[in-house]
């Protein structure tokens, strides 16, 4: 995501961004699809309350952390599966601001930006919907669901074909559009996999999971709020969110091994790790208050 972004502003490169829409299309088509289907149960997809305060302040935080950390909460991760020392320098930043603004000093700040909750529209009982969905801006029936889930993809669409999609991809790897439908596909099984598996529909997300696994490593229990936790081996308990936190820079190292790209590498200034360490620290205190 940080890369898809930086492209587009500094080198007028869609390429990233394209693919970041492909998978964020096939990711709210399918996710609200096996939403209605029942796949995740009666709770569905997990939607948070609308803290507009929280959502803007943590989001800015996060995006400037995210530049100054050299890729956001899922790029640190896969970047030390590519061998980079940056990246899990990042990553100690990164979880540190956030057990620090989730369940330390900083968690009455949160707590008092997220306090200031607004609800969107009125559900069937007549009650406002606190944990809003775009389209309760307009009603809260299916068809205006899929209208304006239809709306939003054909505003992408455009963008989407402009960078020739179905061209012959790149003779290494995987062409940017198949890159895009695979993680939007991913999103999707993600969504059902951790009901499934895990007890509560979740979906991909890395700043809890993040959280829950450093405090499994530390204490043993994943400490998950919500989510049910199982015991491993007889040595603690954890979260699927945990888990699968876990299974990104292996596969991250899996991928680059055998496109023969794995290469450990460390910053020649070390005030370049101090740089990717403060990145870490914003990136996490702005997904706390922005909820993720």
């Amino acid at each position: 995501m940080n890369s898809a972004y930086r492209d587009v502003i500094f080198v007028n490169d869609f390429t990233l961004f394209r693919g970041w829409l492909i998978a964020l299309s096939i990711a709210m088509i399918g996710a609200n699809l096996i939403e209605d289907l029942g796949f995740m149960g009666e709770m569905g997809l997990r939607r948070q309350a609308f803290a507009p305060v929280a959502a803007i302040i943590g989001g800015y935080l996060f995006g400037i952390g995210m530049v100054i950390a050299g890729g956001c909460g899922s790029g640190v991760l896969y970047k030390q599966g590519e061998g980079q020392f940056a990246a899990t320098v990042a990553t100690f930043g990164f979880f540190t601001a956030i057990l620090a603004t989730a369940f330390g000093p900083l968690a009455p700040i949160s707590k008092f930006l997220k306090s200031f909750k607004m609800s969107v529209g009125i559900d069937e009982a007549g009650d406002p919907i606190s944990s809003p969905a775009l389209w309760n801006v307009i009603g809260n029936t299916p068809t205006i669901k899929w209208i304006v889930i239809a709306a939003l993809v054909a505003i992408m669409i455009p963008v989407v074909l402009k960078g020739k999609p179905f061209a012959k991809g790149p003779k290494k790897g995987w062409s940017w559009s198949l890159g895009g439908a695979l993680i939007g596909m991913i999103v999707v099984l993600s969504w059902w996999a951790s009901y499934y598996y895990g007890g509560q529909a979740r979906g991909l997300s890395f700043t809890g999971p993040l959280a829950e696994f450093v405090m499994f490593v530390f204490t043993a229990d994943s400490n998950a709020r919500f989510d049910p936790m199982f015991n491993i081996f007889g040595i603690g308990n954890i979260s699927w969110g945990a888990l699968y936190v876990l299974g990104v820079p292996i596969g991250a190292y899996i991928s680059a091994k055998g496109l023969g790209e794995f290469k450990l590498t460390s910053p020649r200034e070390a005030s370049e790790l101090v740089r990717v360490f403060s990145g870490g620290l914003i990136m996490g205190v702005g997904a706390v208050f922005a909820g993720g």
